[in-house]
């Protein structure tokens, strides 16, 4: 079984996304269009770089390093 937090923060994705979807269909439409016309190794940098961004904001969030 998946942690509580864990799926609490799939949760936000899920309406995060949805909403995204919700307010701005056709900005999102375009969104995509232009990241299928993108290389592959320029897609894997940029989700490498998301990753980094999202594991440093969550040390900071849960508290990492205070103290």
């Amino acid at each position: 079984m998946l942690p509580a937090d864990l799926l609490a923060a799939l949760c936000l994705v899920v309406l995060i996304e949805g909403l995204l979807l919700f307010a701005a269909p056709d900005t999102w439409k375009r969104t995509v269009a232009e990241l299928l016309s993108q290389p592959s190794p320029r897609l894997r940098a940029i989700g490498a770089g998301m990753v980094i961004v999202g594991l440093v904001a969550l040390y900071l969030v849960r508290g990492g390093g205070a103290g």
